[in-house]
């Protein structure tokens, strides 16, 4: 699309000599991705929007589905936003990344409130399995709640760099998450 930020489907179609039933096929993945916003005889780039970005349905790290009560993000320079589909793979790409995260935020596992990643209690190896990557990790914002968690379901209570070191230790033995 160049410097434009709408153009019609036909035009798109006599710019690549192709049919227009394969502009609306190959437009469709970046229609799901919110790159381009289909309009009526044509499309739309949507602005703001950065090639790196991955779309906000899929895990950064292993490509499954989010569940925005287990969402883990990482803000990153220019107003990126990477997010991960649990606190397992949030950690892992949280360690790929280093020093270029800004920031991390999770949902706390009881109260669906959002907390600093940072700041927060993990616990893995718990009973109850959430049907997330392995292994599990939850967070909490307040210890005390984690504590009274780990004596219903079992698990163990670490600190954020505990658990950032605890996970990348268990994935270098097996990697249970990634496709």
């Amino acid at each position: 699309m160049g410097d434009q930020q709408n153009m019609k489907i036909s035009e798109l179609s006599d710019r690549l000599g192709v049919s227009e039933m394969t502009i609306h096929r190959d437009i469709k993945p970046l229609v799901e991705e919110g790159i381009v916003i289909k309009t009526f005889g044509g499309i739309t780039l949507v602005r703001n929007h950065s090639a790196d970005e991955t779309a906000s349905n899929e895990c950064v790290y292993c490509s499954k589905n989010n569940h925005e009560t287990l969402a883990f993000r990482l803000i990153l320079p220019n107003d990126r936003i990477e997010t991960a589909c649990c606190g397992h793979c949030g950690l892992l790409r949280y360690k790929q990344l280093g020093e270029k995260v800004i920031q991390a935020v999770c949902g706390d596992f009881l109260r669906r409130t959002t907390i600093s990643a940072v700041q927060a209690t993990f616990v893995m190896d718990t009973s109850l399995d959430i049907g997330c990557c392995q292994p599990q990790v939850l967070t909490f914002e307040q210890r005390t709640h984690a504590e009274k968690f780990v004596k219903g379901f079992g698990g163990m209570i670490l600190s954020f760099s505990e658990a950032l070191d605890l996970v990348d230790s268990k994935m270098n033995v097996h990697d249970g998450c990634r496709k």
